[in-house]
């Protein structure tokens, strides 16, 4: 029998460090003695008080833990060493340094005689999900981090109030549903900031079209290289354009629920501590003053935050989140018709990427006065609630009095025109002159057959060369049919037959809400900069990055999969599409074919389904389970929310037999 040698066994499974075996199963356990009552003992729950057990055996002194305790809450993500060097890295820069402001908010807590206790929830990157099944799970994460944050907080039933930290895409968005859903208690937004301009490279917006610009001959595999490396100048912070995170930063700060001047701070600065350790001041205030989150979140808070919203030129993902936080508040959700009326009143005022004229970063935005400086205009033009409450205790017209008189905002403004030689009045603009500019509000909502139930466009971001004298962009066109977005970006980057043509209109269905809703920026962003796509139109049931621009027109409704007319179209139909980036309306419509005998709505009714309209078996049962209680929730128009009430009504029905 033939002998087999000694079978080799991984270094891995066992150690040869001889201190792993110096243990105990015993130790002392903290000094000193809980500060009990007799009538603690008599009335409070075993929870407080195993509660105070637990908090001493982490190090707490004991004789502090009778003071109030307070949560801060983040989405902080990776593991950051003492010197910031990355022991494990995060999914996103917005994430990677929140940690820094949830330890001086607590040590503010700490040294006024409070408890600090803190809990996470770290969130997913858009940009790093983009193009990949990982983005299937964007919008459907904000509800389920909303639900675990509120968890959190009710998991800590001697919770006095609430700091929020939180930056990026769908963390911030959570975090303010879950502040809203906590109006018993104090709370205050701590905005993670924004990462700094790289001196010599692209911007976050621009370096996700390398693979595109390359695959198209128009930049080099060293130059693609070198600037995929450079992009981001900090190691913290949101993206450096008026997307998504830095809208719903300003959003938060709109609505009353940060301190004046938070958003968009430069992250690590000084300036961006501070802010943490005065927002745990102003917690604390609110706490003393019994002053909850029922004071602050209102409808004239959710007012002026659309009425900023419009004038910054923010991302179009706010159409679903700021619902999302009305519901949650318990407030009734703006509709389209509130949208669009808010936009036809406001004006653009900021200059900021990836709206231009300019397109100035967001944290010149900061420096130039930031959302009270736009605030001051919108009050002079008498378009904001200047009574509604903030955390600050006092009034937003309070706020931007003081704010207009303020050492900060003249020394600031002072420090853009040092440091980069800007003027702050040509990033924050007055109405007269952001007029002068040719500035656009801000989304267009659309109708036509296409869309029966509505779509938008962020218009102030289409080319201002391709618009007529009256401000009105048109394209008619044939339709270029996708039923996937890597089929779509196949034929983007392609230079063969395939190749997108000059005049044609992507249509890219079947990823609206049943999908779960991706964004579709490696499209987008290829639109704008690829020299041969200029002037490209798309259409989608999907949504957009908040640094999308051109004309792409999104949240077509009903989505294909509910059986929309969008989910019809073949390769070579004639489209045509209006916008009216003045009067923000316009259409979307399919023309019938010469002969057809029918009107386009009748020839669109009778076709089935296009062929290339395939469901993806990537999409995970936990995604089709978000769409399916978000559909019964009043869909996307109405913030994809789970609508509790609604629901049960429906799962009470009986069942047909």
């Amino acid at each position: 029998m033939e002998r087999r040698p000694p079978m080799k066994h991984p270094a891995f499974l066992d150690s040869p460090d001889p201190a792993i075996y110096t243990l105990r199963t015993t130790a002392p356990g903290p000094s000193g003695k809980l500060p009990l009552t007799a009538q603690l003992l008599r009335n409070a729950t075993s929870g407080h008080i195993f509660g105070m057990t637990q908090n001493a055996g982490m190090g707490w002194d004991p004789k502090k833990l009778r003071g109030k305790e307070f949560l801060i809450l983040s989405t902080q993500g990776g593991i950051r060493a003492p010197d910031g060097t990355p022991v494990a890295l995060g999914y996103h820069t917005g994430h990677w340094e929140v940690g820094l402001l949830m330890e001086e908010a607590a040590r503010a807590i700490a040294a006024h005689g409070a408890t600090p206790f803190a809990g996470y929830v770290s969130d997913p990157c858009d940009g790093r999900s983009n193009g990949t099944p990982a983005m299937f799970d964007s919008l459907p994460y904000r509800n389920d981090a909303a639900i675990l944050f509120r968890r959190l907080i009710r998991s800590l039933p001697t919770c006095r109030g609430v700091v929020g930290v939180a930056t990026c895409d769908k963390g911030l968005p959570a975090m303010m549903m879950a502040l809203a859903g906590t109006k018993h208690l104090p709370g205050i937004l701590v905005p993670g900031g924004t990462t700094l301009r790289t001196e010599e490279g692209e911007d976050t917006a621009k370096v996700q079209t390398l693979a595109a610009r390359f695959a198209q001959g128009e930049i080099t595999l060293d130059y693609a290289a070198e600037m995929g490396c450079r992009a981001c100048g900090s190691p913290g912070g949101g993206c450096q354009f008026m997307g998504t995170a830095a809208t719903a930063q300003v959003v938060g700060e709109a609505l009353g629920l940060s301190l004046p001047h938070s958003a968009l701070s430069p992250s690590g600065a000084t300036i961006w501590r501070d802010m943490a350790r005065r927002s745990a001041l102003a917690l604390m205030d609110l706490e003393d003053k019994g002053t909850t989150l029922a004071s602050i979140l209102t409808t004239d808070a959710l007012h002026n935050a659309m009425v900023v919203h419009a004038a910054v030129g923010g991302s179009t993902n706010l159409v679903l989140h700021v619902p999302a936080i009305a519901h949650a508040a318990g407030l009734p959700r703006p509709t389209v018709e509130d949208w669009a009326r808010i936009n036809r009143q406001v004006p653009r005022l900021v200059d900021v990427l990836p709206n231009g004229p300019t397109h100035y970063a967001t944290v010149q935005v900061f420096l130039a006065g930031g959302v009270p400086e736009v605030m001051l205009h919108l009050r002079d033009l008498g378009l904001l609630k200047l009574n509604a409450l903030t955390v600050t205790g006092r009034t937003l017209g309070e706020n931007l009095a003081w704010w207009e008189k303020s050492e900060r905002r003249t020394r600031l403004r002072a420090k853009l025109q040092e440091l980069d030689r800007v003027d702050p009045d040509l990033v924050i603009l007055s109405p007269a002159r952001a007029r002068a500019a040719g500035m656009t509000s801000t989304v267009s909502f659309l109708s036509g057959n296409l869309a029966p139930e509505g779509a938008l466009v962020k218009s102030t971001a289409i080319d201002p060369t391709l618009l007529d004298a009256d401000g009105v962009f048109t394209h008619e066109g044939p339709a270029r049919v996708f039923g996937s977005e890597a089929s779509a970006i196949a034929t983007i980057k392609s230079r063969g037959a395939d190749a997108l043509r000059q005049g044609e209109i992507v249509v890219l269905a079947g990823i609206g809400p049943a999908s779960g809703m991706p964004e579709t920026y490696q499209i987008t962003s290829a639109i704008k900069y690829l020299r041969k796509a200029k002037g490209v139109v798309l259409l989608t049931d999907g949504r957009f990055s908040g640094v999308s621009t051109g004309p792409c027109i999104g949240h077509i409704s009903p989505e294909a999969w509910a059986g929309g007319p969008l989910g019809k179209l073949r390769d070579g139909d004639r489209l045509r599409v209006r916008i009216d980036t003045r009067k923000l309306e316009g259409s979307v419509d399919f023309i019938a074919p010469a002969g057809a005998g029918r009107s386009a709505a009748a020839e669109l009714a009778a076709r089935p389904a296009s062929d290339k309209l395939i469901a993806d078996p990537n999409i995970p049962a936990d995604t089709e389970l978000w769409a399916a209680l978000q559909s019964v929730s009043g869909g996307s128009w109405g913030g994809c929310v789970y609508d509790t009430a609604r629901i049960k009504q429906l799962l009470a029905r009986p069942s047909s037999p």
